[in-house]
């Protein structure tokens, strides 16, 4: 029981007061918060691709409207909680979740399957946020960077299975599953001649057995998959050696790499949980994970991003560049210079980017550590003839106004990886497969740029 105190000034307190008037959800937020902001964005967004999915004729069950959907979503990203378990409760314990809701309450199944079924909606979003972020006067490209980043999957290592394990299991599988069926075809005959109904009791297992046998399948189709990616890189490998040794007059040292073979290595392994994903190695270890590309501005707003099964950054410049030079088109922009790490130096990519059009490269040639530890003198005079793309990349890097522009790249993309990745906690991708993990990769992308518009907002800008 509260007391009451004539010697105490407090302020009222009653839990159980009557209100005497309905209470206003607006002003349960200060007007700067963060949740209206992105209610007034979301407001302005053209979100016709989100109810083209909905029934316009008034039939069927009344569902949540997409607008109220979108925004919980997007403030859940922006404050690092994606998960559709927590943003359902948020809706109930957060005021700003509350307010965003107008006190709807969305369980997490009718969250989960709103942002699965919108993924593909996303990308026109992106395009729109990042025309808001243009207008800001947020999007400055003379210098964009680009760089990727390993992201867990939503899969355990020990899920890993070579193509031999794989192959035993089928051969057990099937024997199953044809075992279940004939087991299941007599006990329905038997059936039918004592009730004469098909109650099908053994049809259960059967589908949990084929669905193993699913799953099995399609991680040896993906092993199969890996293998042909694999060919192509020793072929891309064995034409860079070529074409070096046709510059340098000379056949270079070391083993020669192994010719393309499609065949599926003994040691290959795939994840029965998640295929699609990949045994990358970071800083840290090996992860079972994803490839995540970003191409940031000067303002560290994402203009492009994609998230690949390829352990290297090798291939990835080129369609990388592709995708910010469309996107930027779009909005009336182009880039200036490009920044990427020795991940993606390659003869073919540097010969890419000297194609009319393109962006000035400044790639490094060799990793970052291995530049720190080398001292070595600005290079003077024209660069000799015969040079190679990389020979002369490694020489304007060496120059001072080279150096000081390679090293606007940390304080450019590596720190949008820092923010999204250690800030808002992406940690683990939660759907599964590389479509889905794309169109959640740009969700995180697409927030990111928003928390910067707003904050922009708020500093004046």
């Amino acid at each position: 029981m509260l007391e009451r105190a004539m010697g105490y000034n407090f302020r009222d307190y009653n839990p159980n007061q009557l209100l005497l008037l309905a209470p206003n959800l607006d002003d349960w937020l200060p007007q700067e918060h963060m949740a209206r902001f992105i209610a007034d964005v979301v407001n302005a967004l053209d979100l016709k691709p989100f109810l083209r999915r909905f029934r316009d004729n008034g039939q069927g069950g009344a569902a949540f409207h997409p607008a109220m959907m979108l925004k919980v979503v997007l403030y859940a990203y922006c404050v690092g909680v994606p998960s559709s378990r927590k943003i359902a409760q948020a809706v109930i314990d957060d005021v700003a979740f509350r307010w965003l809701a107008a006190n709807n309450r969305p369980d997490f199944r009718t969250i989960a399957t709103f942002r699965r079924k919108h993924l593909e909606d996303i990308k026109p979003l992106f395009l729109q946020v990042l025309l808001l972020c243009k207008q800001a006067g947020m999007v400055r490209v003379g210098v964009v960077a680009l760089d990727g980043t390993k992201v867990a999957a939503n899969a355990a290592m020990d899920r890993n299975r070579t193509w031999e394990k794989l192959s035993e299991q089928e051969k057990v599988l099937m024997a199953e599953v044809a075992s279940l069926l004939g087991r299941a075809e007599a006990a329905d005959r038997q059936e039918d001649d004592r009730f004469g109904d098909d109650s099908g009791d053994g049809l259960p297992k059967v589908a949990t057995a084929k669905e193993r046998l699913a799953l099995i399948r399609r991680a040896k189709a993906e092993l199969e998959t890996q293998a042909r990616e694999r060919a192509r890189e020793q072929e891309a490998v064995l034409k860079e050696r070529e074409h070096e040794e046709r510059e340098a007059g000379k056949k270079k040292r070391g083993r020669k790499p192994k010719p393309p073979d499609e065949k599926v290595e003994d040691a290959a392994k795939a994840n029965l949980t998640d295929p699609e994903s990949r045994i990358m190695k970071t800083r840290k270890g090996f992860i079972q994970g994803y490839n995540a590309q970003a191409v940031v501005s000067q303002d560290q707003i994402v203009v492009a991003c994609d998230v690949v099964q390829e352990c290297n950054d090798f291939g990835q410049l080129a369609p990388m560049m592709e995708s910010v030079e469309a996107t930027l088109y779009e909005i009336g922009e182009e880039p200036g210079k490009v920044l990427a790490d020795a991940g993606y130096c390659s003869e073919d990519n540097l010969e890419r980017m000297t194609l009319p059009g393109a962006p000035d490269p400044y790639i490094a040639v060799k990793k970052d550590h291995k530049q720190r530890t080398e001292v070595e003198p600005a290079p003077k005079g024209r660069p000799p003839k015969g040079l190679t793309h990389r020979q002369r990349m490694a020489r304007t890097r060496k120059t001072k106004a080279g150096k000081a522009m390679y090293r606007l790249r940390g304080q450019i993309v590596e720190a949008v990886f820092g923010q999204i990745k250690d800030g808002r906690r992406l940690g683990r991708f939660l759907l599964r497969g590389l479509a889905k993990v794309k169109g959640e990769f740009e969700l995180w992308c697409l927030t990111h740029n928003l928390l910067k518009l707003y904050r922009h907002g708020l500093a004046g800008g």
